[in-house]
């Protein structure tokens, strides 16, 4: 408790006994008394041993015939309003002269009056004055105007005679003797709740939508529709007589002293002894009580003393609501206000409630760093020791530490999604918890001690949440401190993300390869390595080159990934590098092919070096596995006459021939030469024929390997009757079988006989392509010695298809005489209709003349100019 009020004595043994009191102005005090008198005293303030000057301004004897009942000022309109003899009547506020009496109100045994401020257009203010009647069970409404009471709408009903009754917006809460009501101006009826045993109800307005309603030694607070507007109700030490809220405390009149307590928080303030306490009025910021025969006026205690004695008691809640009623300049009240919040904020911190504390903390603006410091071991303890805190932070452990690094960890996440919403700007001036200390003000320091705390908090609570936290692009976590924490909670995968993110590769790499000789190390194996050196990029080749040389060794095919995985980075990785990497090492030379093939069959390199060198890498191996096939053949048997050679030769040749038949960017020019004579026959006319030198390549096809299937493959491959060089290549085929060239036409080392002439197979190639072939040539070059009947079918064939084309061609040049004739007749009808364009012709769209310009003709005669004519085929004026 702290004192929030003093009493101090105004009147003292009146004469006259007291029924009513009311105030105005600084200094006026009005007491109406059971005699009728009505008294007007001064109240002023005073120096030496007496604090107040109290002067009686004026005692008006004849203002009643019976008692005073009840009073209210309304100085907006400088009228007073009195029950008394159970009539309103009205007295002017300057010279207390009588205005008028409402005779409709006789009978009256309570009013309740309502004043509205409103602004007017001009920006001033107005006020309108409303009053309600308790004339028996009947509520009497009026309005002022005009210096008079009027009457704002016809009479409502109520179930029984009023006790007491208050305005609430447009409604009435009136307390019978058991009940509390609501009532609308419209007559609407609500019923709320029993008064409880006091048989004398109370209704306390507390602003202009809300009330506070008796019941026993309870306040409940409702709103304008009858709903609460508080969980708990404020409970008293006795029933008030009357209470009167002089914000921000309730101030309640009991049979024996007066008791004060706030709402919210619910606390009790302050008991005040006097004698028999009967009536209380709140006007112009003065409070006064008064019994039947004292009136004493309660002084507020300057706010700044109340303040200091509610920070004592740790009275937080409510010495902010004082804070913010003080008239202090705006900037100095919210200075304060921010001081005591952070003081709140540390009290419930140290309460334990850590959630409201964060809260409180991260609206205030409060350094970071002395919120994070309230914790154990999140800050370097050197640092910890130099911040301020008004007590000390208590040691948490177990649950409650848990359930604080929770609390903080939402308080750090909404920091620091501040922070990077507003990276650009300036750090405003954080608050320190302790006036004075010292905050930090760089922006790049604050962002690493949040993500640092972040990640160690994550660390005791949830660690699934560590490794998002250092994967987001703007983590700023202090790579020492982040190193150290997660070492010693060996959360090495975190740490290899730590490390990747702030580009301490070789470090990461480093620790992979330690790591993974470890049995029991989350990091054993390989895989992690492969997919690190994966995203390095194009940038980190060495580093790339220096680490991938274990896996290539121990893995060679998961090693290989490292160069060919589908992803940006390694696309991007120097192809030319990469293969010059794999094969100067020994151990990684096998690996140059399968990479060579990835890189032109799964990436579509076209280079024509890649090509060349997976050609030549083709060849070497061929070669080498060659000799030893050949050792393993009978004596005798010739190599080139085996066939399709078996297991990995010829799967391995087969791929050397796919490539050579398939791939359009190797260099033939520079890989014949490599080839040598005596071998390698399918793979020299392969490239013979990309050289455009058909003869040579079908002539190893018909007389070295004699293969006349492979031979008409090779045609049908390279026939093109719209090339020079192609089209030809069946001729050349024939001329093959009838004259063999010598071997050294060939170009191979064979035996000479091995080139004989083979006249079944021309006069077959003449059979089956005919029509690819120019007769002419053949005929000179088919011998004399073939008989006419082995040719006849070739000659039925060449001279039908010379006479189709010749009646095709026949039928092609009537079909295109008679269209010539067609067309002929179309021109001569259309110029056979003309029009003529004279100065007097009008368009028919614009209705300008013709004159030079130019102009269209629709088809049924209607002429219009070019630029008029918006769709040629269809006339707006067609008849």
């Amino acid at each position: 408790m702290h004192d929030a009020y003093e009493a101090e004595p105004i009147l003292e043994k009146l004469p006259l006994q007291i029924e009513s009191i009311a105030c105005h102005g600084k200094d006026v005090l009005l007491v109406g008394t059971k005699q009728g008198h009505l008294l007007v005293y001064s109240i002023k303030s005073a120096s030496g041993d007496e604090r107040f000057a109290v002067n009686l301004l004026r005692s008006n004897k004849s203002f009643a015939k019976k008692p005073i009942q009840q009073l209210t000022c309304v100085p907006e309109f400088q009228i007073l309003i009195s029950l008394s003899d159970n009539v309103i009547s009205v007295h002017d506020l300057t010279g207390y002269s009588h205005i008028t009496a409402l005779n409709k109100t006789r009978g009256a045994t309570l009013f309740a009056v309502d004043l509205q401020k409103e602004k007017s257009l001009s920006g001033g203010c107005t006020y309108k004055l409303r009053m309600c009647v308790a004339v028996k069970r009947k509520l009497q409404l009026f309005y002022w105007q005009n210096r008079d009471f009027h009457e704002l709408q016809s009479d409502l009903g109520v179930p029984d005679v009023p006790k007491s009754m208050s305005w609430c917006v447009n409604s009435l809460c009136v307390g019978f003797k058991r009940d509390y009501f609501l009532i609308k101006l419209d007559g609407g009826l609500k019923e709320l709740f029993p008064t409880g045993k006091q048989l004398e109800p109370t209704v306390t307005r507390l602003a202009e939508d809300k009330l506070a309603l008796g019941r026993d030694e309870m306040s409940i607070f409702i709103d304008s529709e009858g709903a609460p507007t508080q969980k708990y109700a404020l409970t008293w030490n006795d029933i008030p007589i009357i209470i009167e809220y002089d914000a921000p405390y309730m101030i309640a009149v009991l049979p024996r002293y007066v008791e004060i307590r706030t709402i919210e928080p619910r606390l009790l303030v302050q008991s005040i002894d006097l004698q028999k306490p009967r009536f209380i009025t709140l006007g112009s910021g003065h409070v006064y009580i008064a019994s039947s025969h004292f009136v004493w006026r309660l002084v507020p205690v300057p706010i700044t003393v109340q303040i200091r004695e509610l920070l004592q008691d740790k009275q937080f809640e409510l010495a902010l609501h004082l804070a913010d009623m003080t008239d202090e300049v705006e900037a100095d009240k919210q200075r304060r206000i921010q001081h005591i919040q952070n003081l709140y904020a540390f009290d419930l911190f140290s309460q334990h409630r850590f959630e409201e504390s964060m809260q409180i903390f991260g609206k205030l603006g409060t350094d970071p760093a002395q919120v994070i410091g309230l914790f154990p071991d999140l800050l370097p303890q050197d640092y910890r020791n130099q911040l301020e805190y008004p007590s000390k932070p208590p040691e948490l452990s177990g649950s409650e530490l848990e359930k604080g690094l929770l609390g903080l960890i939402e308080y750090l996440t909404h920091k620091r999604n501040e922070i990077v919403k507003h990276m650009s700007q300036e750090l405003s001036n954080p608050m320190a918890i302790v006036q004075g200390s010292t905050t930090i003000r760089s922006k790049k320091q604050l962002s690493q001690i949040v993500d640092t705390t972040l990640l160690k908090c994550y660390l005791q609570t949830n660690d699934a949440l560590v490794a998002p936290l250092l994967r987001l692009k703007d983590n700023n976590c202090h790579i020492e401190e982040s190193e150290r924490v997660l070492k010693k909670h060996q959360k090495y995968s975190e740490l290899i993300i730590l490390y990747q993110k702030k580009g301490l590769h070789r470090k990461a790499l480093d620790l992979l390869l330690r790591q993974s000789q470890k049995p029991n190390s989350p990091l054993k194996g390989h895989d992690r390595t492969v997919q690190y050196l994966q995203h390095l990029g194009s940038d980190h080749f060495d580093l790339i080159s220096d680490f991938a040389l274990w896996v290539l060794k121990a893995y060679p095919e998961d090693g290989l990934k490292i160069f060919t995985e589908d992803t940006p980075e390694v696309d991007g990785l120097p192809r030319d590098k990469v293969l010059a990497y794999l094969e100067q090492n020994a151990c990684t030379r096998d690996l140059a092919v399968p990479y060579l093939e990835h890189i032109i069959l799964n990436c579509h390199e076209d280079n024509p070096e890649f090509h060349n060198k997976l050609i030549h890498l083709y060849r070497e191996r061929v070669q080498v596995m060659m000799k030893d096939y050949i050792l393993s053949l009978p004596e005798g048997q010739d190599p080139a006459k085996t066939g399709k050679e078996p297991g990995d030769l010829g799967e391995l040749r087969n791929k050397l021939l796919f490539f050579l038949e398939t791939s359009l960017h190797y260099v033939p020019e520079k890989l014949l030469t490599y080839f040598p004579f005596d071998s390698f026959f399918e793979e020299r006319a392969l490239l013979l024929g990309r050289l455009g030198r058909h003869e040579q390549a079908l002539a190893i096809y018909a007389h070295i390997l004699k293969d006349t299937k492979m031979a008409e493959d090779y045609c049908r491959r390279n026939y093109d009757p719209d090339k020079e060089g192609n089209k030809n290549v069946y001729l050349c085929l024939l001329k093959m079988y009838i004259n063999p060239p010598d071997a050294s036409t060939l170009g191979v080392m064979v035996n000479a006989e091995s080139a004989k002439p083979n006249i079944d197979a021309s006069l077959c190639v003449l059979k089956l392509h005919q029509y690819k072939i120019d007769m002419a040539k053949a005929l000179d070059l088919i011998p004399s010695t073939v008989q006419v009947k082995d040719v006849c079918k070739f000659l039925e064939c060449v001279l039908e298809d010379g006479s189709a084309k010749k009646r095709n061609n026949q039928i092609l040049k009537s079909l295109l005489y008679s269209e010539h004739l067609q067309v002929k007749e179309q021109k001569i009808y259309y110029q056979s209709s003309k029009c003529t364009i004279t100065d007097e012709k009008i368009c028919k769209v614009c209705k300008k003349k013709i004159g030079n310009s130019a102009f269209a003709r629709y088809p049924n005669g209607i002429i219009v100019h070019f630029y008029c004519c918006k769709d040629r085929n269809f006339c707006p004026f067609d008849v």
